[in-house]
């Protein structure tokens, strides 16, 4: 059986390989962060916790994910 297809990224300034057709949603859940605790931008936009499902990773993308902390 043929491995499946990697796509190179770079997430927080390092280089990681994702499955094709990774989404949002899918490395943040390989990353073990809770979506609702981070945001996420994507070649710099800004990627709402409602598109995370369906924005798909490709080739090259540059992410930053960035853990949201309250209090003060």
């Amino acid at each position: 059986m043929p491995e499946p297809e990697r796509l190179q990224i770079v997430v927080n300034g390092q280089p990681r390989a994702v499955a094709a057709g990774s989404t949002v949603a899918s490395l943040l859940q390989e990353l073990e962060m809770t979506a609702r605790h981070v945001a996420v931008e994507v070649n710099l936009e800004l990627i709402p916790r409602a598109r995370h499902a369906e924005h798909l990773l490709s080739a090259g993308d540059q992410l930053e994910v960035v853990t949201l902390v309250g209090g003060g």
